[in-house]
């Protein structure tokens, strides 16, 4: 019964160490891609690790926000809910025309882009529903189970921005402007850190460099020769005959 004291944090409840965004090596993304069952699958996933959007800002997307000659899309932004074009790489239109020509009927202008075929409870078989966050969740479920990962789309979002951001030619407010932050300090905080993967890679790639510039390293001349006459005598460079 004392007196009641502030204390912040509440005992035993340590703050949670702030997780590192995880890039999707080229050869995982390779595997997972493999992986895909079809069209559409393909075609989502191309997108996503074009720009970076958000799951829910690509299932959103309709027919009139596709702009097949420019090759970009428009995503409303979680959370202001505003508009935006983001482009995507010609790969990934080439799948999202494929998916689109496996629908059969064309859409039309508002239109959701994605859809999947669900079974209703009236009993008359499987119905095509517009596609919600579970069955996408339901894509990641498939291709993770194959491969025994545990990749997920903003895992994605995480390639993306971390491929951006190895680019020179792009700036930390392009990447800002194309991942939809309200803050180029989030972009920075979150992207402006090494990539595990990448410091390995080289720091491997410098140990074995120091290696190769070891063993190209000539011996020292034995005591009682003179360098300059073992010169003269090889015709050359000492280090070309050692």
């Amino acid at each position: 019964m004392g007196p009641f004291r502030p204390e912040g944090r509440i005992r035993y409840n340590p703050k949670l160490p702030k997780q590192k965004p995880r890039a999707m090596p080229d050869e995982r993304w390779n595997e997972l891609f493999a992986g895909l069952r079809s069209n559409r699958d393909r075609a989502l996933l191309a997108l996503a690790v074009s720009n970076g959007a958000r799951a829910a800002e690509l299932l959103g997307i309709r027919a009139v926000d596709i702009d097949w000659g420019e090759q970009l899309i428009r995503v409303y932004r979680k959370g202001s809910g505003a508009a935006q074009w983001l482009p995507a790489s010609p790969e990934a239109f080439v799948w999202l025309r494929l998916y689109l020509a496996d629908l059969g009927a064309p859409l039309e202008p508002n239109d959701p882009v994605w859809w999947t075929l669900r079974s209703r409870d009236h009993g008359d078989g499987l119905r095509r529903q517009p596609m919600n966050y579970e069955a996408l969740r339901a894509v990641s479920r498939r291709v993770n189970a194959l491969l025994g990962t545990n990749w997920t789309m903003h895992g994605l979002r995480h390639t993306a921005a971390i491929r951006m951001r190895r680019d020179d030619t792009l700036s930390l407010r392009d990447i800002q402007a194309i991942l939809g932050n309200a803050h180029l300090a989030t972009t920075a905080e979150t992207y402006l850190v090494e990539d595990e993967d990448q410091v390995i890679r080289q720091v491997a790639q410098h140990l074995a460099e120091r290696d190769q510039r070891a063993a190209r390293t000539p011996p020292p001349v034995a005591a009682g020769y003179d360098a300059g006459d073992l010169t003269v005598l090889f015709g050359g460079a000492l280090d070309d005959h050692l």
